[in-house]
């Protein structure tokens, strides 16, 4: 009886005891079903992650992409710009010339030249020389008779490049453009800065959004003017402080072989003078000689251009000084720089002269010789050297 008494007791603890299990076991799946749950939202959360990552990738992708097929279409279009003005003045010239060889056939059997004709070419010469004398503003009353004495301010960079200050601002900046390409421009406060041993690190760099090619460029009024790499023809005007371009043309004829036969890096070689803004190049029409072009700086297009006797053979630089090129000459191997070719474009049969002038106290070869107006100094660079010459100058006869 006492057992059955004890039987009744154990029957509901056993029911409390099953019951509790039974709870335990369901909140246990309840759990592993949550974490499930948790797991797989947070799978999802990473490749929803990984997914935005690699759009943001492809936008980045195409939105240089598109930066890149904008700027070519820029330049397409400058390139087109500059063919058709190119077309446009040989059609100018054609006509003129078929209308010359009407005029000719109508008046005579082109064995002898009118007079009437000749006097009209005699003042159509004059009327040139008139207008580019206006044009050029012919002030100029000395020349080069040599070179005093030269300062070697710092040794920086590599064979190639070129320094400079604008002649155009009365600011004391340096400028220092390391490398034939090459992409930054490092602004110094003043000289004495850039002579520092630690220059670079006290410089102001300005990027470029389109490399330069060559060592032919030059600062004028605040714009960095330079042939851009990998162009034929086409210069870049760029604003230094607002670090845009401003401007862009393209120099026919010229790019398709090297200014000077000791710098093959430079096709097209910019230059500074009193007069402002010339271009520098070679031609195989011209047999190698050297062509000068008087650029408007401020409309980036051609005013006018002159044939020289200058050979860009064995020539390593040039610049111009008061209207009047100079070609710098060395050998293939690096020898002492002279100065043998002098073009006066406004010197009519005295313009062309051989003066023989050499550079003082150097042995080696120059990547750059620019003409500073301002201080009537030439600024060089010479085999990694940073170079200025002081000039002597004579009256004009």
């Amino acid at each position: 009886m006492a057992a059955l008494q004890v039987h009744f007791l154990l029957i509901p603890s056993l029911m409390s005891i099953m019951g509790a299990a039974q709870c335990m076991v369901q909140d246990a799946a309840l759990l592993s079903y949550i974490d499930q749950r948790f797991l797989s939202l947070e799978r999802r959360l990473e490749k929803c992650h990984q997914d935005l990552l690699e759009y943001a990738g492809e936008f980045r992708e195409l939105s240089q992409t598109v930066l890149s097929r904008l700027a070519g279409l820029n330049a397409g279009k400058a390139e087109l710009k500059g063919q058709v003005e190119d077309l446009l003045a040989r059609m100018e010239r054609a006509q003129r010339d078929v209308e010359y060889l009407g005029s000719a056939a109508d008046s005579n059997a082109c064995v002898e030249v009118h007079e009437d004709l000749l006097e009209q070419q005699l003042l159509e010469e004059a009327e040139e020389k008139k207008r580019l004398r206006l044009m050029l503003n012919a002030t100029c009353d000395h020349m080069l008779a040599g070179i005093r004495s030269l300062k070697v301010v710092k040794k920086t960079g590599g064979k190639h490049g070129s320094w400079m200050k604008d002649p155009g601002k009365k600011h004391p900046k340096i400028y220092l453009l390391s490398g034939s390409v090459n992409n930054v421009i490092l602004e110094f406060a003043n000289i004495m800065t850039f002579m520092e041993n630690n220059q670079t690190l006290k410089a102001r760099r300005v990027p470029l959004p389109m490399p330069w090619e060559g060592t032919g460029h030059v600062i004028y009024q605040g714009f960095l003017f330079y042939h851009r790499h990998g162009s034929l023809n086409e210069i870049v005007k760029f604003n230094i402080q607002r670090r845009n371009i401003a401007d862009q043309m393209l120099l026919p004829g010229a790019g398709r072989i090297p200014a000077y036969q000791l710098s093959p890096q430079t096709k097209i070689d910019l230059a500074l003078d009193e007069q402002g803004l010339w271009a520098l190049h070679a031609e195989p029409e011209t047999g190698g000689n050297i062509v000068v072009t008087k650029i408007n700086a401020a409309a980036m297009s051609v005013q006018h251009s002159w044939d020289t006797p200058c050979s860009s053979r064995d020539a390593e630089a040039a610049f111009m000084a008061c209207n009047t090129l100079h070609v710098v000459y060395n050998s293939p191997s690096g020898g002492s720089s002279r100065i043998q070719c002098v073009y006066d474009v406004l010197g009519g049969l005295s313009a062309y002269r051989n003066p023989g002038l050499h550079f003082p106290k150097r042995q080696g070869s120059h990547s750059t010789v620019h003409y500073n107006p301002r201080e009537k100094q030439l600024f060089a660079w010479g085999d990694g050297s940073q170079i200025i010459y002081k000039l002597h100058t004579e009256q004009k006869v």
